[in-house]
């Protein structure tokens, strides 16, 4: 297995991998509900972030720019924060291999 924590900070994830953790949370729903609505949380910054970029621009709102960046990154950051903490056994991820 391959430590997505050892990846660039930049390095992106694939809709296929965005989509196979997905399925690996709604599997889980019941288990684990709070892990669940965090994805979702994840998925719905990114999703704003993308869409957001073309109002921004459009209303000439450069200050939003950073927003929808952290936005757009958020899934990378978010699978690396959980890399950390699975790797330093803070907490559990067991969907950590669907990214990698």
């Amino acid at each position: 297995m391959s430590d997505p924590s050892r990846h660039h900070p930049w390095h992106h994830i694939t809709l296929a991998q965005l989509q196979r953790v997905k399925d690996w949370h709604v599997a889980q729903q019941g288990a684990r509900p709070v892990e669940y609505q965090v994805w979702e949380a994840v998925l719905t910054l990114w999703v704003m972030g993308w869409i957001g970029w073309l109002p921004a621009f459009a209303f000439e709102a450069p200050w939003a720019y950073p927003l929808c960046l952290l936005g757009i990154f958020t899934p990378r950051l978010y699978v690396d924060w959980r890399a950390h903490a699975h790797g330093t056994r803070r907490l559990r991820c067991d969907w950590l291999d669907l990214v990698a």
